[in-house]
Formats: C-alpha cells, sequence, structure tokens
C-alpha cells in the first residue's frame, strides 16, 4: 500500500539504464550525481495554439514555453527526465529525440522517457501529424490537414532539437548531488470536472448554477510530489514537481499555462537558477473549474497564478521540509501494450460524411467538429486498428513514476498509488505518446457519458484500456525494490530535561 510520505513526481522523461563506460568516454560515475537544463520553445506569433478541434491561432506571447532536461547517475545507472511545455508529445516524435539523445551523448533510448505538460496555450505540437492521413482520400486528407489543429513541421524540429539540446547539455552539467522527495496539498484548486445529474446521467462541465447538478462524478488527488536536488554547496539546482490537474487556466495569448506562476513560486524563494521541472498527474477528468461555486471565475491570467503558485508554494514547503541524501537504487522497466480501439459503426461513418460535407454553417460547430473526428477516426482505424501504448516504471531510490501516454481518468492515480508496493507513487500521464482519454470504464456505463467518452481520432481506446495500463504500471512495480526514504538525523540519547522548565507552578 503507497503510504506516500514523499511526493508525487509527474514525469516527463525518465528513464534509467546501464551507462557503458565506452558510450561516455568516462568511467561509472562513484556518487550520486544530477544535472539540469532547460531551453525555449516559445511559438511565433501567428502559429496554432493546440487544445481543440479546429485551428486556433497565436495572436500574442504571454510567457515563454520551455522544455526542461534533468540526468540522475547513480554508480552505472543514468536516467533522463524531459518536461515539454505542450500540448502533447506524439510517439513518433519521441523515438526521434531518443535516438539522437543516444547518438549525441550516449544515453540509450531505453532510459529517455519524455513527457509534456499538457499546456492548452502552448505550441503547435498536435493534434494531426504531418502526414499521418496522407493514405486517406482527397476528402479526408483535407478535413485532417485544413480544418482540423495540426502540428507545424519546423516547430515539430525545433523542438526535437531544443529536448536533445537540453538533455545533453544537463548530462554534461552533472555534479556530485543530494536529492529528497516529499509532498505538499494543494487542496481547492482542481475540481472533478464530471457531475452527477438530475436523472442519473453524468455531464462534463454542466455549468455553475445547473439545477440539475448533484455531485462530482469522480476524485482529485490535491498532493503535490515534489523531487529537489542540492548540489555540494547546498544550493537547489532543480526540482520536479507533480500535480493532477489539466493545464486549462490559459492565460491570454502563449504561455506554459499555470506552469509559468509554478515556476515562478519557487524560483522567488531559491532563486533563478533553480530549473523546475512539471509532470502532470492523471488528470484526464480534472481541470481548475469548479462548476458547483456559486462565485464567478476569474480570467485567465488570474485563474493561472492561483492554481500555480498554490502549487508552488506547496512545492516549497516540500522542499524545506526534505533531508537530501543519494536516493538510489536506479532502475527502469517498460512495455508496449497492443489496444485495440473503439470502432465507429458503419451507419454512424456514412452519417459523418453527411454531416461533414455540408457547410459548417449548415450544422452546429460541435456536431460538425465531432463528425469530422468520426471520418478522421475510420480513416485511422483502416491503417491501424490496434494502437502502440508504451507503460514505464522507473524508480528513483523510494519512487516509483507509473507512465501512460494517455489521459487517464484522476480514479486511475488513486488505484494505482493504493496498490504500488513504493510509499511514493507517482502517476504521469501524456507521457512518451498521446493517446487521448482513458475514462474509467464506469464513464462508459448507462450512468457515464460526458466529453471524454467521445469517440475522436486522438480518443478511442478500448473500454478496459484503463485497468490494462494501471495493471501492467503496477507489475513493473513490483520488479523494483525501493529504496530508503532519507530521514533526519536521530536525536542525541536523552540526558537530563531543561532545568529552566523542570519546576512546579508557582503562584507566589
Amino acid at each position: 500500500m503507497a503510504r506516500w510520505n514523499l511526493g508525487s513526481l509527474a514525469v516527463t522523461a525518465l528513464v534509467i539504464l546501464p551507462v557503458s563506460p565506452a558510450a561516455t568516454g568516462a568511467e561509472p560515475a562513484a556518487v550520486f550525481q544530477a544535472g539540469f537544463a532547460e531551453r525555449d520553445i516559445t511559438p511565433e506569433i501567428g502559429m496554432e495554439v493546440p487544445g481543440g478541434y479546429s485551428k486556433s491561432f497565436c495572436r500574442e506571447i504571454h510567457d515563454p514555453c520551455k522544455v526542461r532536461a534533468a540526468v540522475f547517475v547513480g554508480g552505472t545507472k543514468r536516467i533522463a527526465l524531459v518536461s515539454v511545455d505542450g500540448g502533447f508529445v506524439f510517439r513518433p516524435e519521441v523515438e526521434k529525440a531518443r535516438a539522437e539523445i543516444q547518438r549525441r551523448c550516449g544515453i540509450p533510448p531505453e532510459a529517455v522517457l519524455i513527457a509534456a505538460t499538457h499546456s492548452h496555450s502552448s505550441g503547435p505540437l498536435g493534434i494531426v501529424q504531418p502526414g499521418e492521413y496522407d493514405h486517406a482520400s482527397a476528402e479526408v486528407q483535407k478535413l485532417a490537414y485544413e480544418k482540423s489543429s495540426c502540428a507545424d513541421p519546423e516547430y515539430l524540429k525545433r523542438v526535437l532539437e531544443q529536448t536533445v539540446a537540453a538533455v545533453c547539455e544537463a548530462d554534461k552539467a552533472r555534479v556530485a548531488a543530494r536529492s529528497g522527495v516529499g509532498k505538499g496539498c494543494a487542496d481547492g484548486v482542481a475540481f472533478n470536472r464530471r457531475l452527477r445529474m438530475q436523472g442519473g446521467s453524468t455531464y462534463t462541465h454542466p455549468g455553475q448554477g445547473n439545477p440539475d447538478s448533484l455531485d462530482y462524478a469522480g476524485p482529485t488527488d490535491p498532493e503535490v510530489g515534489v523531487l529537489g536536488t542540492w548540489n555540494e554547496e547546498g544550493k537547489l539546482i532543480g526540482c520536479v514537481v507533480h500535480f493532477a490537474c489539466h493545464a486549462t487556466t490559459s492565460p491570454r495569448g502563449i504561455s506554459a499555462n499555470y506552469v509559468y506562476y509554478l515556476e515562478k513560486a519557487i524560483r522567488g524563494f531559491y532563486g533563478e537558477q533553480v530549473i523546475v521541472l512539471f509532470f502532470p498527474g492523471y488528470s484526464g477528468d480534472v481541470t481548475q473549474v469548479d462548476n458547483l461555486s456559486p462565485y464567478a471565475n476569474p480570467d485567465g491570467d488570474r485563474w493561472a497564478q492561483i492554481v500555480g503558485g498554490s502549487i508552488g508554494v506547496e512545492a516549497v514547503k516540500a522542499l524545506l521540509a526534505m533531508h537530501p541524501a543519494a536516493l538510489t537504487p536506479l532502475d527502469s522497466r517498460s512495455r508496449i501494450l497492443e489496444i485495440p480501439r473503439r470502432t465507429p459503426a458503419t451507419q454512424r461513418v456514412e452519417q459523418a460524411y453527411e454531416v461533414v460535407r455540408k457547410d459548417p454553417k449548415q450544422t452546429d460547430p460541435t456536431t460538425w467538429a465531432f463528425a469530422k473526428e468520426i471520418v478522421l477516426l475510420d480513416a485511422l482505424i483502416a491503417r491501424s486498428p490496434k494502437a502502440e501504448v508504451e507503460v514505464q516504471a522507473m524508480q528513483i531510490g523510494p519512487a516509483v513514476f507509473l507512465t501512460s501516454p494517455g489521459e487517464m481518468f484522476c480514479q486511475y492515480q488513486l488505484e494505482q498509488k493504493e496498490k504500488s508496493p513504493f510509499e511514493c507513487t507517482f502517476c504521469v500521464s501524456v507521457a512518451n505518446g498521446f493517446n487521448g482519454y482513458v475514462p474509467t470504464v464506469e464513464a462508459f456505463s448507462r450512468t457515464g457519458g460526458g466529453y471524454e467518452t467521445r469517440l475522436t481520432s486522438c480518443s478511442n481506446l478500448e473500454v478496459g484500456a484503463g485497468k490494462k495500463i494501471v495493471a501492467a504500471g503496477l507489475e513493473l512495480a513490483g520488479m523494483f525494490k525501493p529504496g530508503e526514504i532519507p530521514q533526519p538525523p536521530k536525536a542525541p540519547p536523552f540526558r537530563q530535561p531543561w532545568s529552566y522548565g523542570n519546576v512546579p507552578p508557582e503562584l507566589e
């Protein structure tokens, strides 16, 4: 049972495998080492902004988007973590980055895990990938490339280059280090966006003040997981922060979303030299929106400050309470699952074609957008009826990171933490690929439904996919032996009480 007395480290790129001296040109590290680095990936004005099923474009910049990397070495093993300020990372780009990282600095592909922060106000990394529908008809290609949210080939190239550069720079910057783990609690900033309604149905974002809303349809996890690293001089050089909440606060313009203010909170206390990686937990049904609140929502920037600042403050508190040491052992396992896609009925596909062949103005935008998605999904299934889903389990001492490329529902995070043999279990979503929403089985029942269960070109895994991913992660975690959690020094043996306090009450 995971008792969790440290934090949760939402991964982004985490890996660990033996490092050959021949690959690096150096002897294996005899001590625990760590290095951090970051690179800018802010998109240009006019590029697409992800997060929806139609095109939207950037008109201004609020704050920079970054790729951040951390490399840890313990004995002969090395792990690399990479966090990308983006809505998604897709498997082909992950594989390219891994191969180039191996070529340039010797870290093997199996030892690199890359995940997105899932910022909905970032650059054009998806949804539709270059060439993804080249096999389909001209009609389908037009819907994919001209009517959908698309990755920009030049931006993909830039993010790939900066990801590789950040990992290699972090590897080169490694120093003797000590790390610690901890947790905080950012309660009241994240809410389940699916609500139970009168009549037994489930509705995603039914809206504030809706008289039919009864209660939240699922849980949240307020824990803030933190892994901090200090150099020999006692300066914090980097940290990884994990929290389960969609990055949809969306300040005006391009932004890392609430991650920007999370970073500001930590750097405000520890200094601008600290590299802050953020990894999202299983939050497919969790956002900052409280549909049961009677109060008006703040604007995007204020909302980002509230969410990011609250998480950042909890991270600082956790860092202050740590007792860092060499976190060992390091280890990793991964598994590729072939998961069938849900297939739309033939009649539904035919009806979808009828809708998309009409002027969008002849129907409502939602009907047209999801008809387009059914057409794209039908073309995708013709080429790939099953999805390749990578599940990884990564160990850094007393912590294990269990990953999924899908937007898992929060209930799965709570289940994995409960059943994990590690006291510190970090569940990381949107890692090493992207497979859309992964709802619970209950969400597909008669009383389920909602936005996340819709069939789309990116959200289409079979009903039982979440259970398979959870089980695979737990099986991999069971192959590790948890390290010890660093503790403060023991108090000296008792000698005598404080003489000032060892007296009875004095009334006269």
